[in-house]
């Protein structure tokens, strides 16, 4: 049973029962973590994706508005810095855009004395939209976090924090997203 009352299966339990029975000496207790959290992920991912697309938009035009949201004052940054926040090769970033770009939702300009440089704007368009699409948002991953008490969520954070600590320092950095320079 689910803390939040409602049943679910328990799909990485019976997997790991299964794996006791036919491989009883394999450890296969980080599945236990992971399992869980890859199912969680796609949980959270199909809801996400559900609530971006009621406003035409998606995960990855959506990371790019809230963080020119979050620069202060002007709502721009350098290309560079949006693919360092958004964990996108410069590549990837470009294709993003340029489709919010033709959406109306940001601009691009060349640096005056570094032409190398391309700063992205949040137009006016594009701030009432991630307003509008960040409100949902938060409301929605509260509304996940439902059946989750106040201190187990602090637990959870600290929790998967240090899990994302773990998998950096086991982890080569330069296959990591966003390690590329920018």
């Amino acid at each position: 049973m689910a803390e939040s009352g409602t049943e679910y299966s328990d799909a990485v339990g019976e997997i790991i029962r299964g794996w006791a029975q036919t491989r009883p000496e394999l450890d296969v207790s980080a599945l236990e973590i992971f399992g869980r959290l890859h199912r969680s992920y796609l949980l959270y991912r199909s809801s996400i994706n559900a609530n971006f697309e009621r406003f035409g938009t998606n995960e990855a035009g959506f990371d790019v508005l809230a963080s020119l949201r979050r620069a202060e004052p002007d709502h721009r940054r350098t290309a560079g810095e949006l693919a360092k926040q958004t964990l996108v090769t410069t590549g990837g970033l470009t294709l993003r855009v340029n489709r919010l770009e033709d959406a109306g939702l940001v601009t691009r300009e060349r640096d005056e004395t570094d032409a190398r440089v391309v700063y992205v704007t949040l137009t006016d368009a594009g701030h009432e939209l991630i307003d509008s699409v960040a409100d949902a948002h938060f409301a929605e991953l509260d509304r996940m976090l439902a059946g989750v008490g106040v201190r187990d969520r602090a637990t959870l954070a600290r929790l998967l924090s240090a899990l994302e600590g773990s998998l950096h320092a086991a982890t080569d950095e330069e296959t990591l997203p966003g390690a590329e320079s920018a």
